[in-house]
C-alpha cells in the first residue's frame, strides 16, 4: 500500500488544490484589489507600503511558526489532522476575502495573513506525508508529479479566473462579481483537491511520547544544533546567506509587480495577462536552466538567473509602456523556475547526505524568511521618495548582494 498508485495520486493531487492559493490570490487577485478596491482612496505610494507590510507580516508569520510546526510534523500520527486544520485556515480566510468592504484595507490584510499561514502550515505537513506513499525509488517521481499537477491545476483555475475577468459579461457577471468568484473558486478548488488525501493517504506512524510541548522543544533544539553546524561549515552558510538575499528579490517580484504596474497606470487586465504569461513560460524554462546548470555549471546558470532578474528591475524602473511589461513578463517566466530548481540542487551537493533532512528544513526557513524584508523595504521605499519606481528599484540591492556572495561560495566539484 506504500506505494500503490491511488494514495501517489491522492498526495500529488493535493498540490494541484492549493497552488491555485499562490497563483490567483498570492500572485494575482489580491494584490489587483488591494491596490484597487480595498485600498481605494489611498496614495499610491502607501498602499503600495501597506501591500508590503501585509506580505512581510504574513512571512513573518509563518517563519516563525515553521520550526514549531516541523517538529509537530516530525512526530507522526497527526499530519492529516493537522494538515486539515491549516487547510481550512486557508480556505477560510480566502473565501471571506469577499465580505470585506471598499476600503477596509486592515481586514483585507488580516485575511490574506491567515490564508497564508494556513496554505504554508499545511504544506508543512503535506510534505511530511511523502515517505509515507511511496518508496525509495519512487520518491523523486512522486515529488515531481506534486509538483507538476500543482502547476497544472494552479494554472488552470488561474486561466478560468482570468477569463472570467476579461469577459464576465458572457457570464452574466459584473467584474466585480467576477473578481469575488475567483476567490470563491479558489477556496472550493482547495478545498475539493485535500479529500482525496484525507480519504487514501495512510497517515504514517503514532504520536510519540512526551506530548507535543515535548516535540516542539526537542525541534527548536535540533534547529540550533542545525544551525551551529551549518555556521561550521563554510561552503554552505556562505550560499545560504547568498539565497536568501537573491530569493527574497524573487519573491518580491512575485509579490509586488501587480502592485507596481497599477502604480504605473497599467491596466488591471494587462497585467492579469502578463501573470498568466509567466505561468505558462515558467514550466518550460525551469527544465531548460537544468540542462544549462549540467552544461554550464550550477553556479554559472545561477548567475545567469541572477543577472537577468538585476535587467527585469533595471528595465521595471524605465518601462513606459504595457508591451514592455509583457516582456518583462516573459523574461521573469524564464528566470523564475530555474533560479529556484537550481539553488535547491546546489544546495544539495553542499551539505552531507546523511543529515540531508535536517539541513534541507534549515534551508525551507530560510527560503520563508526571504519573504520579509525585501516587501517591506519596496513599500517603504515607494512612500518615502512617493514614487512606486523607486520602490522596484530597492530590489535590484538583494540581487546585487545575492550574487556577490555567491562568488565568495567555494568550488565543491568541477561542475559546481
Amino acid at each position: 500500500m506504500a506505494d500503490s498508485a491511488k494514495p501517489r495520486w491522492a498526495w500529488a493531487l493535493y498540490d494541484a488544490g492549493n497552488s491555485a492559493f499562490a497563483t490567483v490570490v498570492m500572485a494575482g487577485f489580491f494584490p489587483l484589489l488591494f491596490k484597487t478596491y480595498w485600498s481605494a482612496g489611498a496614495d499610491v505610494t502607501l498602499s503600495t507600503a501597506q501591500l508590503g507590510m501585509a506580505n512581510a507580516g504574513a512571512g513573518l508569520a509563518i517563519a516563525l511558526l515553521a520550526p514549531v510546526l516541523g517538529a509537530v510534523a516530525d512526530r507522526g500520527g497527526t499530519r492529516k489532522r493537522f494538515l486539515a486544520v491549516f487547510t481550512g485556515i486557508g480556505t477560510a480566510g480566502t473565501a471571506a476575502l469577499v465580505l470585506v468592504e471598499k476600503g477596509c484595507w486592515p481586514y483585507a490584510a488580516a485575511l490574506y495573513v491567515a490564508g497564508v499561514i494556513g496554505f504554508s502550515g499545511a504544506n508543512i505537513f503535506y510534505d511530511a506525508l511523502l515517505p509515507s506513499i511511496t518508496d525509495k525509488t519512487n520518491i523523486h517521481r512522486t515529488s515531481a508529479l506534486g509538483y507538476s499537477l500543482g502547476y497544472l491545476g494552479g494554472g488552470l483555475l488561474f486561466a478560468l479566473c482570468v477569463v472570467m475577468m476579461l469577459s464576465p459579461g458572457s457570464l452574466g457577471l459584473v467584474q466585480a462579481g467576477a473578481q469575488n468568484l475567483s476567490f470563491i473558486f479558489t477556496a472550493l478548488w482547495w478545498g475539493v483537491f485535500t479529500i482525496p488525501l484525507m480519504l487514501y493517504v495512510t497517515e504514517p506512524g503514532a504520536p510519540g511520547p512526551g506530548g507535543y510541548a515535548l516535540a516542539v522543544s526537542e525541534g527548536l533544539r535540533q534547529l540550533r544544533a542545525t544551525f551551529r553546524a551549518i555556521r561550521k561549515m563554510k561552503t554552505a552558510w556562505l550560499f545560504l546567506l547568498a539565497y536568501w538575499f537573491y530569493i527574497d528579490g524573487v519573491n518580491t517580484i512575485i509579490r509586488m509587480a501587480i502592485d507596481y504596474g497599477l502604480s504605473l497606470g497599467f491596466s488591471s487586465r494587462d497585467l492579469i495577462v502578463a501573470l498568466l504569461i509567466t505561468q505558462f513560460v515558467g514550466f518550460p524554462s525551469a527544465l531548460v536552466f537544468g540542462r544549462l546548470g549540467e552544461r554550464w555549471g550550477v553556479k554559472k546558470a545561477l548567475y545567469t538567473g541572477i543577472a537577468g532578474y538585476l535587467v527585469i528591475v533595471v528595465w521595471g524602473v524605465c518601462m513606459r509602456d504595457k508591451t514592455e511589461f509583457y516582456i518583462l513578463a516573459v523574461l521573469v517566466g524564464l528566470f523564475q523556475g530555474g533560479i529556484q530548481a537550481l539553488s535547491r540542487s546546489y544546495y544539495s551537493r553542499l551539505i552531507p547526505r546523511q543529515h540531508a533532512a535536517q539541513f534541507f528544513g534549515f534551508y525551507n526557513m530560510v527560503g520563508k524568511f526571504s519573504a520579509i524584508l525585501g516587501p517591506a523595504l519596496v513599500g517603504l521605499s515607494a512612500y518615502v521618495s512617493k514614487s512606486p519606481r523607486a520602490g522596484i528599484a530597492s530590489i535590484a540591492l538583494f540581487f546585487i548582494i545575492g550574487g556577490v556572495l555567491l562568488s565568495r561560495v567555494g568550488e565543491t566539484t568541477k561542475k559546481s
